[in-house]
Order: structure tokens, then sequence, then C-alpha cells
């Protein structure tokens, strides 16, 4: 993992600090040494920036977090966001209701928490309200009170997005962004506000940048992923 961690004296102790805690939630996929360094900063911080390209475990490892808070009662609940603009159209294309314009964004983190721990009880929480799909285009006006946000392909959010949920975060809450700069798929990529939170939020205190750099897919996985990056370069 490449601890790019905020720089600040509270941030240092934080990367080096082993959060102890008692009686683990067992889940049924077990993390590694990385996902575990990086899973310590996020728990010491307020927001983090999870970065990390194709297959590195990012929606998984905020899964694993945002669970683990909510099965604690260290939250009250987990809100699910992500960009809901797909090759330059928005949700309203999508046949249905809000929850089924929302489904093929949201499957993929509901599948990582189904792979994480019993199906049941993840659907229990859901019906309960515990776990909350939020569109960003319903966030303002809200606030993130204990609570666990996770912004999924935060890649595709907008500077204006971005800013948007970075102001809605209140006592008791923490924000992970997940995202992979190789991956926008913004029509002018200059306007994702991902790249710039990484850049210029270092020095805030309680926020954190964290790269995983494992590959959790198959092998082939990384030497295709170097060909497009070399060509895009």
């Amino acid at each position: 993992m490449k601890s790019d961690y905020n720089r600040s004296e509270g941030a240092q102790e934080t990367f080096k600090a082993k959060r102890t805690r008692k009686n683990p939630i067992k889940f049924n996929i077990q993390l590694n040494d990385e996902q575990k360094l990086a899973k310590d900063i996020v728990l010491n911080g307020v927001i983090t920036a999870l970065r990390g390209r194709a297959g590195s475990g990012k929606s998984l490892l905020a899964a694993n977090i945002a669970l683990d808070l909510l099965f604690r009662n260290e939250v009250e609940k987990i809100i699910i966001t992500r960009p809901t603009v797909v090759a330059g159209q928005d949700i309203g294309f999508l046949p249905g209701g809000i929850d089924d314009k929302l489904a093929p964004f949201t499957a993929p983190v509901y599948e990582n928490m189904h792979r994480l721990y019993n199906k049941e009880k993840i659907e229990k929480c859901i019906v309960e309200g515990k776990i909350e799909i939020v569109p960003i285009a319903f966030m303002r006006g809200r606030n993130f009170t204990d609570c666990l946000v996770i912004a999924d392909e935060s890649q595709n959010l907008t500077d204006s997005q971005t800013e948007l949920l970075l102001t809605r975060v209140c006592n008791g809450s923490k924000l992970i962004f997940c995202g992979d700069s190789a991956q926008i798929d913004l029509k002018d990529k200059k306007q994702s506000g991902f790249d710039f939170i990484c850049k210029h939020l270092v020095d805030v205190p309680g926020f954190n940048v964290v790269s995983l750099q494992r590959n959790h897919r198959h092998s082939i996985v990384d030497p295709i992923l170097e060909v497009y990056k070399n060509f895009r370069n």
C-alpha cells in the first residue's frame, strides 16, 4: 500500500497507531495486511480518499469498514452514493422509479456486502433504513450525522459534487471516497473533483489519502492495465 496519507503530525500518529478493537466482527472475507493498514487509517481519520486501480479492492474495503462500524453501533447508518452518469447520460434515461434507476449503480456495493457478511442480515439492514442509497442529486440540504458515507466511483464526481459531499460531514461521521483516476468517464476529465481533493486537501487535519496497490482479480488484469496506461500516456 502506498501511504499518501495526510502529512500533518496528527496523521503521522494515525498512520503508525494500530487501533485495538475487541470482539472483531467475523466477515466471510479476511483483509490482507495492506487492507488492514488502510482500514486503521480510515478508522482514525474523518475523511479518506481511497485510491486504487481496477481490482485493488477499494469498494470491498469500504464495505468492510462500513459494516464493521454499523454492527458495533459506532454509527447509526451507512449511506452509499455514487455518480449516476454513464456515457454522458443521467439516470433519467433508465426505466422505473428511483430505486430501479439506482439498482445498476448500487449493485457492486451490495454484492460486496453480501460477500462479506450474512445476506439476510444485510437485507434486513436495508429494509430498516440502516443502509441507505442516496443519489448525489439529493444530497443538498442533508447532514451526515453518526453515519459512514461511501462515495463509490468518485473519479466521476465533479468539483462541485465533491465539495457538496465534503461539507455534509457532521459529528460522529466518516466519509470514504473510492476512486481511480484512470477510470474517469466524464467528457472533460479535468472536471473530476477526485484528483483535486487528493492533491489539495492533504494538509487538512482528519483528511487522509490512501493508495491500494495489490490486484485482487485475475493476474492477467495487471498487464492489461499496464498496456492501456502506456497507450494513454
